[in-house]
């Protein structure tokens, strides 16, 4: 028997189907879970195959492709994972992870929730209060509010609507779903609630002929070593979209989710480490004293599928002028630890974007980890764009000053995303404001040297001259912000 794919609805998105046909009959090497079922991936089967795909494929159609691209949502279901210590179920995008990276997994879709013939509470939530219209998103909002419902230690108190920020409606106008969010209460104690009783399953080492997912950081670089063309993958947020929409193929691709020197948290009195295959929920879990800034920054940064999914090493190694990471980062003076054959080095992150979607990475190396020296100094993020979440930035600025007696500036970092080829640090800017009084002069001084450093280009989010305009006018902003508080 031979697995095809449906008729797709006809969108505004047009990408090529290279994923299929999907044979069931062929010999399979990769299995997971799938509804409390074990489910074979064919071996046959394209490692760009979505798991969307092939969801879609075997007659689950409650989840729907609207934008290949993880900005509405349509495609949404869940995870068991394990976050800090606890097993959750974490909402993601469908049709930005591809299949093989659900290989030893537990993933739920919305078929999953009224199996037994009656309506879950979170369905029937949506019904009572209107939450449906013409139904194309109605399945990705009940699995993003389904992680909710059952959130540990969420108690009885109403669910969250902003754990719905990554789900897109076109009809209700939002207050009926969210009347349907807050008319939850506590989870039923169903089987759902008891599979949270168990550890979730490990990400474990597997190998086919087109995907590997290496278990260590030496069988990782082995694998890059002997095959130049590896592509390596971790969240997928940024590959999948390739993929989707511009029809890249990649011959093989290099898992780094199973390594563990990729997925560290450690915080020592002079730094703090962050594995790059950590994902932002997780990073958000981990790191209890971070500053206030970055759970403003993280809101910013993506929306919350995104977020459980996407990893700051790949924010980093994508090199993408206007990725929101670089900037934070930059003006926390971090830099990033590099592994390749002649073992490991240390490289500023300010050294590390040489040029357009080029880094300092060598061939077969890999981004193992962010560092950030301690203390952590005071810092800000602002972000300029057509949507104030989750929408990619016009321009990103991230400013960290520190002041001594008398306000003399004693360290300043000024970062910015969307105004050149790569992400930067103004340095000039910086050595005017250290050792300067904290004043308006010599902030009109640092504007200046902003204007002759930065060299934005004009495209359908802002023109040159705004963009400039805007880098500008945000540190005037941080100034003024900052003698608001201080009076």
């Amino acid at each position: 028997m031979l697995y095809t794919c449906p008729n797709r609805p006809k969108c505004h998105v047009s990408r090529p189907l290279n994923a299929m046909p999907i044979s069931i009959s062929d010999p399979a090497t990769l299995v997971f879970q799938l509804n409390g079922e074990a489910v074979s991936i064919p071996a046959s089967c394209s490692p760009q195959t979505t798991l969307l795909d092939f969801l879609r494929a075997r007659g689950l159609t409650g989840a729907k492709e609207g934008c290949a691209e993880g900005e509405c949502g349509a495609c949404t279901v869940v995870m068991v994972r394990d976050l800090d210590g606890r097993t959750v179920y974490r909402p993601v995008n469908s049709c930005l992870m591809f299949l093989p990276m659900a290989a030893g997994q537990e993933v739920y879709t919305v078929e999953a929730l009224a199996a037994s013939g009656s309506l879950h509470p979170v369905q029937q939530s949506m019904v009572d209060h209107g939450g449906s219209q013409c139904g194309y998103c109605t399945p990705g909002f009940v699995m993003s509010l389904f992680a909710e419902h059952y959130r540990p230690g969420r108690g009885d108190g109403a669910c969250d609507p902003h754990s719905m920020g990554g789900n897109l409606c076109r009809c209700t106008g939002y207050r009926p779903i969210r009347d349907a969010a807050l008319a939850l209460t506590a989870a039923p104690p169903d089987a759902f609630s008891r599979r949270l009783d168990a550890p979730a399953p490990p990400i474990t080492a597997i190998a086919s002929a087109h995907f590997s997912r290496p278990a260590t950081l030496d069988d990782c670089l082995a694998i890059l070593a002997r095959d130049p063309d590896a592509r390596i993958v971790s969240g997928g947020t940024d590959l999948g979209v390739e993929s989707n929409l511009l029809g890249r193929a990649f011959p093989h691709l290099v898992s780094v989710e199973a390594i563990p020197d990729l997925r560290i948290f450690h915080e020592t009195a002079r730094e703090i480490e962050i594995g790059a295959a950590l994902t932002l929920s997780e990073i958000e879990a981990a790191w209890k004293t971070a500053p206030a800034a970055f759970t403003e920054w993280l809101d910013l940064f993506a929306s919350p599928l995104i977020r459980n999914r996407a990893t700051l090493g790949g924010n980093l190694a994508t090199a993408s002028p206007i990725g929101d990471g670089a900037p934070f980062l930059l003006a926390l003076d971090a830099a990033v630890r590099i592994a390749g054959a002649s073992g490991t080095r240390t490289v500023p992150l300010h050294e590390f974007f040489l040029d357009y979607r080029k880094t300092a990475l060598a061939r077969a190396e890999i981004l193992v980890s962010i560092v950030i020296p301690k203390p952590v100094p005071p810092i800000v993020f602002y972000k300029v764009a057509k949507r104030r979440l989750d929408d990619i930035s016009t321009i990103a600025a991230a400013f960290s000053i520190t002041l001594g007696a008398a306000s003399r500036v004693t360290a300043a970092r000024l970062a910015y995303g969307g105004v050149a080829p790569v992400p930067l640090r103004c340095i000039q800017a910086e050595d005017i404001l250290t050792g300067s009084t904290w004043n308006r002069r010599a902030v009109q001084q640092a504007c200046a040297a902003i204007a002759a450093t930065l060299r934005p280009i004009s495209d359908h989010r802002g023109s040159a001259e705004y963009r400039l305009a805007l880098a500008q006018s945000l540190l005037e902003k941080f100034f003024y912000e900052c003698s608001e508080a201080a009076e």
